[in-house]
């Protein structure tokens, strides 16, 4: 059928793209005039394709208000935009014999899964949002026009996006709606071998830039915090030292501009399709942040085999404010005993630590500042004394950095949203967001299905 196709086309067009081939030089030159015969040649195709499907016969469909089987009328023209170029064809059109007002239905426009105001195809907005996950708006309009040479324009694409995150958003809200009913999730497919391996979750904040009303780019900017957290499989490789170095295996990322309640919800969500009632080994790992260690002991602390690990390198630096404040400023004194507590701290002594600073607030030679820092930092070890057993989780073959989490702050929402210039609608941001998070959780095809 499909040369059958091309030897009833009398196209000057495609002589004049064979015409091109043949007169380029370079093979840079030739491969994009052949590219662009081939696009030329499958809009052709695709034309030809939706034309012949248009005219078989399709079941006599129902009026929606009465009931009553509609009735033939005319042949209306249908045109819209694809990956190949723009297509035209004809499709039957229906009316109701009772007069009601539905205006005329074309039932093949279902059948091919568009809209009837739909003027471009569902392929390309999925290309465009995929771009616009990564790159801005203008630049992924660019791309688009220079690799197939469609005519896209930025703002288009925004829409797209606020299209299909909305909708994935409303998914997500759905599933919020029916764990709360008491309704589990469905569990995500995870290899055995994988779900084997220790689950390590964490959280942490990262800061955006806002315009301060929503439509309007005038006025100071508004920062707010985007909660980010992180369920992986941790596993183990030899490196070419021969060093046993932790690997993620598995990782899914959940991000939430709103409160810790609502970031809290997401959480639970995630970790219950990863399979958290099922896991081994599951390990909380965040800094101080008393928010994300509420959404620890609400969610997980109760868990069996879990263990909640502040990050080991935050509780060293506030052992560095403390020998600061104790020892006036970054001196050797200072200098020495940080590298001693960060030892001790290292090996599971932290209780040593909490000693020595409880004796150094007992003596009345502090300015009320120092007492202060002291003070805040004893609270914070005794908070955290279960959390900081570093020796026993290093023994046991657990991270004790937050790196992955940090680093997921970075590529989720630093390396897309914080560009120079870049100030965000929350609904806009909102709804890109929900793109990026599905294209790294490997659910952004899901946004596109077809009906």
């Amino acid at each position: 059928m499909l040369m059958e196709i091309l030897e009833n086309q009398n196209d000057l067009k495609i002589e004049q793209f064979v015409t091109n081939i043949n007169q380029a030089l370079t093979l840079d030159l030739i491969v994009l005039a052949v590219f662009k015969l081939s696009l030329y040649i499958g809009s052709i195709i695709l034309s030809e394709i939706v034309s012949k499907r248009a005219q078989q016969s399709v079941e006599r469909p129902i009026c929606p208000d009465c009931a009553s089987l509609l009735e033939r009328k005319e042949w209306l023209p249908r045109k819209i935009m694809t990956l190949l170029g723009q297509i035209i064809w004809k499709r039957l059109s229906w009316r109701c014999p009772n007069g009601c007002k539905i205006g005329q239905i074309t039932p093949f426009d279902k059948i091919l899964g568009i809209s009837s105001s739909q003027r471009t195809s569902n392929e390309v907005k999925r290309i465009c949002c995929l771009l616009a996950v990564f790159v801005p708006f203008g630049i992924a309009s660019t791309i688009v026009e220079t690799l197939t040479g469609l005519k896209v324009s930025a703002k288009g694409i925004w829409n797209w996006v606020q299209e299909a995150g909305a909708k994935g958003i409303q998914k997500i809200n759905e599933e919020l709606e029916k764990l709360n009913e008491g309704e589990e999730p469905q569990l995500n497919e995870i290899e055995s071998e994988v779900a084997e391996l220790p689950m390590v979750i964490g959280g942490d904040g990262v800061t955006v830039p806002f315009r301060p009303n929503e439509g309007s780019p005038k006025g100071k900017t508004k920062w707010f915090v985007v909660n980010i957290g992180i369920i992986a499989r941790i596993g183990s490789k030899i490196s070419k030292t021969g060093k046993k170095i932790s690997v993620i295996v598995r990782r899914r990322v959940i991000a939430v501009l709103d409160n810790i309640t609502i970031f809290k919800n997401h959480m639970h969500l995630e970790a219950l399709k990863e399979g958290i009632n099922n896991a081994k080994q599951i390990v909380w790992l965040s800094d101080g942040a008393k928010g994300f260690w509420t959404v620890f002991r609400e969610l997980f602390a109760g868990l069996k085999n879990v263990y909640g690990i502040l990050d080991f390198y935050h509780a060293a630096q506030n052992l560095y404010k403390g020998a600061k404040a104790k020892h006036d400023g970054r001196t050797k004194k200072c200098q020495e005993w940080f590298e001693k507590a960060r030892k001790k701290l290292r090996l599971g002594k932290a209780k040593n630590i909490l000693k020595e600073i409880t004796q150094w607030l007992k003596k009345d030679e502090f300015t009320d500042e120092v007492v202060r820092i002291l003070s805040n930092l004893k609270k914070y070890l005794e908070f955290h004394v279960d959390h900081i057993n570093y020796d026993h989780y290093k023994a046991l073959g657990l991270p004790i950095g937050s790196g992955m989490i940090e680093s997921a702050c970075k590529w989720v929402i630093q390396q897309r949203f914080k560009g120079v210039g870049m100030r965000w609608s929350q609904k806009g941001f909102k709804n890109l967001l929900c793109l990026r998070v599905a294209f790294l959780n490997g659910n952004f095809d899901d946004l596109f299905v077809f009906p």
